[in-house]
């Protein structure tokens, strides 16, 4: 009996120490990873549903796009630049069985909120309907709140939450008539927290966060309706070279080295998995970044002793023109 007692102390000893291995190695949340190990398949799921991504042109949307074409899903791509639309297109015609008709180039400003409607619109007219939206659209932010002019905040928030919104609206009056839908939106574990240099940023996310929590709560009558948010941290994609930063007109100056971050197929085949498996909310992220949005949902007072810490390294690297984030990343440059 002692010995069996033993046995069953080793057993659970040694699942606790794989359990920690694993969560140390981690690139996001243990649900998320439970879904990808013993989940439903993208595959299986996404194959010839109609997927509608914004902020298709580059970064996270253009590989969602790639990914989701080698799928078989029928894709609607949007952004503003339609000829970088035409060239993701043509990749993934190359790149997947889809024909011409299987993908449609939209062109779409989100901050025009007057053509949501008709983009909408012309999504169905194309395709009859919207299985799934992406809201992938958005700018990140890398400025010091001191130093940064108002109508930053304002340019911010009408393109990461008002624009996305909108067109969330028009869609899923479309998804409530068919009684069912996937939403998924692009959040950002800033999203889940707060950190310098991207004050506008973290509250733009922030309002997206609360707005589709709360959605969700509105939706209990339409069970096949779902809505997933994604949380990435960092992810090697273009979304630090077109950052806001103090001034509208300014670009950033120096995007420092971006190697040291989760490569953007291995972001995007989370977030299909997330989408998937209707997972409400997805980080995907890799450490230390995912300890620290467990210790802001667990221990928001650890959390922010420890942001303030690393927040001057953070500002540090900065001005000194290197990657915000480059100095604490667990990767090897």
């Amino acid at each position: 009996m002692a010995w069996g007692c033993v046995l069953c102390l080793a057993l659970a000893g040694g699942a606790l120490v794989a359990l920690l291995l694993r969560w140390l190695r981690a690139e996001g949340d243990l649900t998320l990873l439970w879904a990808e190990w013993r989940g439903r398949k993208p595959e299986d799921e996404l194959r010839g549903k109609v997927i509608w991504v914004t902020g298709a042109s580059s970064g996270i949307g253009e590989e969602l796009v790639c990914q989701l074409s080698k799928i078989g899903a029928l894709l609607a791509i949007s952004a503003r630049r339609e000829d970088e639309l035409e060239r993701v297109k043509k990749k993934c015609l190359e790149i997947s069985n889809l024909s011409e008709k299987d993908i449609l180039v939209l062109r779409l400003d989100l901050t025009d909120r007057s053509s949501h409607e008709a983009a909408t619109n012309s999504v169905l007219k194309h395709f009859g309907k919207i299985d799934v939206l992406v809201n992938n659209g958005g700018r990140s932010q890398r400025s010091l709140f001191v130093d940064t002019n108002l109508d930053v905040y304002s340019a911010i928030m009408e393109l990461n939450y008002l624009g996305t919104i909108s067109l969330t609206k028009y869609v899923l009056n479309h998804m409530i008539e068919r009684k069912r839908g996937k939403i998924i939106t692009v959040s950002s574990v800033m999203g889940l927290m707060g950190a310098p240099l991207a004050s506008g940023y973290c509250a733009s996310k922030h309002a997206l966060q609360g707005f589709f929590n709360s959605l969700r709560t509105e939706l209990t009558d339409y069970p096949e309706i779902n809505i997933t948010v994604i949380c990435p941290g960092p992810v090697q994609s273009q979304i630090i070279q077109n950052v806001f930063t103090e001034n509208l007109a300014k670009p950033l100056e120096k995007s420092g080295d971006q190697s040291h971050k989760m490569p953007t197929d291995r972001c995007v085949r989370l977030t299909l998995v997330s989408m998937a498996n209707d997972l409400k909310e997805a980080w995907v992220s890799d450490q230390p970044y995912l300890a620290i949005c467990y210790l802001w949902q667990y221990a928001p007072t650890w959390a922010w002793w420890l942001m303030n810490k690393l927040a001057k390294k953070r500002i540090q690297n900065f001005k000194s023109g290197v990657d915000a984030d480059v100095s604490y990343s667990r990767k090897k440059k």
